[in-house]
């Protein structure tokens, strides 16, 4: 499964010091699905409260899909999501643009 790169920023945008404190509030109230899978990829949601998608920065969403753009794992992360190594950001679940979807291959 490729990722479309045109649906990330180029690099990984950094959180400022304010923008993360702002974050905060909502870490508690992120929710993980189980973990799902085929026989490629294992597969998990995460579910961001949905006021936690007005405290993000513009330049996470995508303003043509009404969602956050694909986010890298360093975004992501400073955003408050905890996962173990090796989860992609590969889908935002549009018609709930609070769910994010995440996968990691199988057989690393």
């Amino acid at each position: 499964m490729d990722i479309d790169m045109s649906r990330r920023n180029k690099s990984p945008r950094p959180l400022s010091d304010s923008e993360r404190t702002r974050l905060e509030e909502f870490v508690d109230a992120i929710r993980y699905s189980e973990r799902y899978s085929d026989n490629e990829f294992e597969y998990r949601h995460v579910q961001l409260p949905k006021m936690m998608l007005k405290a993000i920065p513009k330049e996470y969403h995508d303003t043509a899909k009404g969602t956050l753009k694909l986010l890298w794992e360093e975004e992501w992360r400073a955003m408050g999501m905890t996962q173990s190594l090796g989860w992609e950001h590969y889908e935002v679940h549009e018609p709930e643009p609070h769910i994010l979807l995440f996968n990691e291959p199988i057989d690393r």
